[in-house]
């Protein structure tokens, strides 16, 4: 197969589930990981593709755009995984949760495995799947109902319901993008309803997003940067971002990376 017909079947991929892995496409290709690389390399140099770790994702830039969770789950995969660390700390034993949908909400779930006795309300299906093989036996799950999005969320009046009904220690949640003038935000006009639901159950909101969601838009906000308790982020975060942060939120948890650097401001 000539690198044009490689390429074309990598980018038929790539758009039909949202990212392709270099490892499934060696394998369905049958040639070595460096040339999946360089066919990787050609596609990103065209704006066709965003290269990720172990692979590569479609690029979405609209207002409206929303990638499945798949395809989010492959981005940042080692920040997500020091901001879920770093949010972890905040759950105190025997206390009451929500977490919204989302790949960096689905990372904190499985750093809250060691917690005691919580209650943890989710609208997300990931999420309940991840807290329904937990180790802990005193552990309360509560899902609830709705339209399923595309990042596997349920969302609508249904969920809504549910939600404002409860009375939470903590929210966590997930963001498609967050900018000084309209807050955080996301695509879903209908994930933007149950999220805000969600952030009014909760006596302290705390807002897990990675450097990259910085500067980003969707099309409805959920909340504003002043409503966030605690907005925890990675090392990549620029200055700008937060200096803003800072003057908004209660507090900007910088999660430490690999070697142990990161602060809170």
């Amino acid at each position: 197969m000539l690198a044009r017909q490689r390429q074309a079947v990598i980018l038929e991929e790539a758009r039909r589930t949202g990212a392709v892995r270099v490892s499934d496409l060696v394998e369905r290709l049958g040639v070595s990981d460096m040339t999946v690389r360089r066919d990787l390399d050609v596609l990103a140099s065209r704006g066709l593709v965003e290269k990720v770790y172990g692979g590569a994702t479609t690029i979405t830039s609209r207002s409206t755009d929303e990638p499945g969770f798949e395809a989010k789950s492959v981005r940042q995969r080692e920040q997500k995984e020091a901001i879920a660390a770093a949010a972890a700390g905040l759950v105190r034993p025997g206390t009451a949760i929500g977490i919204s949908a989302g790949t960096t909400t689905w990372t904190l779930a499985r750093a809250l495995d060691g917690i005691p006795g919580l209650t943890i309300v989710t609208n997300s299906i990931r999420v309940a799947d991840v807290l329904r093989d937990s180790t802990q036996p005193d552990r309360t799950v509560v899902l609830t109902g709705g339209v399923r999005t595309p990042s596997d969320a349920l969302v609508g009046p249904v969920a809504v319901q549910s939600l404002r009904s409860l009375h939470l220690d903590l929210v966590f949640l997930g963001v498609h993008g967050m900018a000084e003038g309209p807050g955080f935000t996301t695509p879903n006009l209908t994930e933007s309803e149950t999220d805000r639901a969600l952030v009014e159950s909760g006596r302290r909101l705390v807002v897990l997003a990675d450097h990259t969601k910085w500067g980003t838009v969707g099309i409805s906000t959920i909340a504003d940067l002043a409503e966030a308790s605690v907005v925890v982020s990675d090392d990549e975060l620029p200055e700008d971002a937060r200096r803003i942060l800072a003057e908004h939120v209660g507090e900007l948890i910088i999660a430490p990376d690999s070697s142990g650097a990161g602060a809170g401001v």
